[in-house]
């Protein structure tokens, strides 16, 4: 038996925030059969910074509205090789930023990527939401602001 009083229960879909990247309220899709979560960005663009690897990249953070563009950069965590749901492997710049899920807030690794032919602009995988969330597939949008 795993101790669940302390596991937020999420549904297929939720909203969260990325507050570093001054994104509030995205529509994000639960994968527990993703390894790791992903970020639809766009115009990515490396450089460096006080001697680190970082990119800049442009973000859609709402999906209703995609002239909307902002323009956001972070350090380099690394690069990871991923296979993506087209089983199509390509190797992904690595960030770690703040997320804030249904009041709690931690930190993740988010994989930058084109998911422009994808619903969701952001995937949540296993490595983020392990210890801390159980997920029913059958519901969408359980936490609540």
């Amino acid at each position: 038996m795993t101790q669940s009083d302390s596991k937020q229960l999420v549904g297929a879909l939720e909203t969260c925030d990325l507050p570093a990247l001054a994104i509030e309220a995205l529509h994000i899709r639960v994968d527990t059969g993703a390894t790791t979560s992903s970020l639809h960005v766009d115009n990515l663009e490396e450089f460096e910074e006080d001697d680190q690897l970082w990119v800049s990249f442009d973000i859609h953070p709402d999906i209703h509205n995609v002239n909307r563009v902002i323009r956001r950069k972070a350090p380099v965590l690394g690069k990871k090789r991923v296979k993506s749901s087209t089983a199509t492997r390509e190797r992904r710049y690595v960030i770690q930023t703040p997320m804030v899920l249904g009041g709690e807030r931690w930190d993740i690794q988010l994989t930058l990527t084109d998911r422009s032919e994808m619903t969701y602009l952001m995937l949540l995988g296993r490595e983020a939401m392990a210890g801390r969330v159980i997920v029913d597939p059958e519901h969408e949008y359980l936490l609540k602001k």
